[in-house]
């Protein structure tokens, strides 16, 4: 349940992060790095970053970004399936 709640949240918070992002862009403001965002799916918040990019349009047209993204998320399940099949590693 814990990792449930852990997704949850973080993918919010990357939701949140994206929609700063995208509201700096359109308004030709200080942006957020890449590598925050890409860290941020990472860690499990690539579900909201998904979310994010279909329903705000955002960072879905740059392929260099995409690469990395989808890389993230290849990283995140594979880390997740290592943990969940290593349950003694759960605190």
């Amino acid at each position: 349940m814990f990792i449930v709640i852990f997704y949850f949240i973080i993918s919010v918070v990357t939701y949140i992060t994206y929609a700063i992002d995208k509201s700096a862009a359109e308004q030709n403001r200080w942006r957020i790095q890449e590598n925050t965002l890409h860290m941020l799916a990472l860690v499990g918040g690539w579900p909201g970053a998904l979310i994010a990019q279909r329903t705000l349009r955002h960072k879905t047209q740059k392929i260099s970004f995409q690469i990395v993204y989808w890389a993230t998320v290849g990283f995140n399940l594979a880390g997740l399936v290592w943990i969940i099949s290593n349950p003694e590693l759960m605190f």
